[in-house]
């Protein structure tokens, strides 16, 4: 399985995925999730991606042979990110049309989703999720990030605390702890963790990390939030029956 997710922000974007892609009992193999295209100087665009690995595969190799082929629509000529994620969403829909064809299976599932994120020229920067059904959602105000794969366990830290105006390094650092929180919940989702950040504006992808499971700033920030939260906790106030309501239920 897959967790990604895409913090769009005031400061720039926060892009961060895990690389499990299978995990049975005595098979666990890794897949990078996380792919930046080689494009013009006027932008910088990364995909995420979640689903069947042969979709997703297939998809990636279609955009590269069109940006080589310099196809009419291709990554280098769209205008702006919705114009990208309606192009991604067409060749995932093609791809995932191709394979179900050729499979013949009923019980088979060759769906993807996507996360496209960027900056082109002068629009500012942002994120789409790009459906299996080739539609697509974009970030707001109040929810300024995207999450595909295994969401649930890492969405509640992002609700609380991840705003517009959080600056990049605390989103950075909350995007991991949402990251770390689902690998503790869900052994389908594991390490090596990915995470680029792009300064709005910038048009550069230099801050990239990769991190292993065993890696000492991970491990420093895993120790911390499981201290931080077990103090909260403690700290909570204590039940009081004289000023809480109750009801007596028989058993």
């Amino acid at each position: 399985m897959t967790y990604c997710i895409a913090a769009s922000i005031n400061e720039g974007l926060i892009l961060v995925s895990d690389s499990r892609t299978n995990a049975g009992i005595d098979n666990v193999s890794t897949h990078g999730k996380m792919h930046a295209f080689d494009t013009t100087l006027d932008r910088k665009i990364v995909l995420l991606c979640a689903g069947n690995l042969a979709t997703t595969q297939a998809v990636l190799e279609q955009m590269h042979r069109d940006k080589i082929k310099n196809a009419k629509i291709n990554i280098n000529t769209v205008e702006c990110l919705s114009e990208a994620a309606d192009y991604l969403g067409h060749i995932s829909v093609e791809k995932q049309k191709q394979h179900l064809n050729s499979q013949g299976q009923s019980a088979f599932n060759p769906s993807a989703t996507f996360i496209i994120a960027g900056q082109i020229g002068e629009e500012p920067h942002g994120a789409y999720m790009v459906y299996a059904e080739g539609n697509s959602i974009t970030s707001s105000a109040n929810t300024p990030f995207l999450q595909i794969g295994e969401s649930k366990y890492g969405k509640p830290i992002l609700d609380r605390f991840l705003k517009l105006d959080t600056s990049i390094d605390e989103a950075a650092r909350c995007c991991l702890v949402s990251m770390d929180s689902t690998i503790r919940s869900n052994a389908s989702v594991g390490a090596p963790v990915e995470m680029l950040i792009y300064r709005t504006n910038s048009f550069k992808l230099d801050e990239y990390y990769c991190f292993d499971d065993d890696n000492d700033y991970l491990l420093q920030l895993r120790r911390s939030w499981e201290g931080k939260l077990r103090e909260a906790i403690a700290a909570l106030p204590s039940l009081n029956r004289n000023s809480i309501r109750t009801m007596r239920v028989n058993l």
